[in-house]
């Protein structure tokens, strides 16, 4: 499918969905109705059990510049909303996203700033190409930045380095992202396609048990000891991966979320 103008769409592979940020005329730029959409959008490949992994990314070389602040402002003064009521679409895209019930991974090229970076922070994983360039900007709008983003942000990179962010708006580089832990791996030029179409075939092939319980328990969402313990039980993916390993095999996990 080709991207178009100002639209989020979604190509599924293999066991994987590959969300797209498409805004390219304002550098992949979030209009209110691309915030709008994506909670939807996701909530439908959640359904999907031919989805086992989720990559987000943005068409052409850069991954998303942030909110189209001309788009929010419009379309509050269109629908007489309050002033904050425009955050509140990108606060529920960003807590759809950090949801989603399998593994996520924000795929980085160029410009990851602002609302991008909120999206990226909500993703599980973030990989980067070389030159990537991440910044959290509110305090060059006068916005308050969420406090639900903010206490995402902190828990990623820590708190000096969520002040850092916050208070001056400054972009960073991939070295500095890494080195904070903001992404996880940074690739040369040219080699973020193949590590990432790479990585989520080795997703895809573990346990959909083991990954769901550990993202919930790492996110601190519910503390549900028994229940994954019960599921455990019944899905037999335990017994399979030990065979697997004994008799030295790929396993054959069937467990699905």
């Amino acid at each position: 499918m080709e991207p178009q103008q100002e639209q989020i769409f979604a190509e599924v592979e293999d066991g994987v969905a590959t969300v797209v940020i498409s805004n390219p005329a304002k550098r992949n730029a979030m209009t209110a109705g691309m915030w709008a959409a994506l909670p939807g959008l996701l909530e439908r490949l959640a359904g999907d059990r031919g989805v086992r992994a989720l990559v987000l990314t943005g068409a052409g070389d850069t991954f998303c510049a942030g909110a189209d602040i001309s788009s929010l402002r419009e379309r509050g003064e269109r629908e007489g909303e309050p002033g904050d009521a425009p955050q509140g679409l990108a606060v529920r895209a960003e807590e759809a996203l950090a949801a989603f019930p399998k593994p996520t991974l924000a795929a980085v090229r160029g410009y990851c700033v602002g609302g991008g970076s909120q999206l990226a922070a909500a993703c599980d994983l973030r990989f980067a190409e070389e030159g990537a360039s991440f910044g959290v900007t509110p305090a060059k709008l006068g916005i308050v930045y969420p406090a639900s983003s903010t206490r995402r942000l902190v828990a990623l990179v820590g708190p000096s380095a969520a002040k850092y962010l916050l208070f001056s708006g400054e972009l960073i580089g991939t070295e500095r992202a890494l080195r904070t832990g903001l992404v996880d791996e940074v690739l040369p030029t040219g080699e973020l396609a193949g590590r990432v179409a790479e990585f989520t075939r080795v997703l895809v092939s573990r346990s959909q048990l083991t990954q769901a319980a550990a993202k919930e328990f790492a996110d601190g969402r519910v503390d549900r000891d028994a229940h994954w313990a019960g599921q455990a039980r019944g899905s037999g993916d335990t017994a399979e991966g030990v065979a697997a390993f004994l008799e030295r095999r790929a396993p054959d996990f069937t467990y699905e979320v």
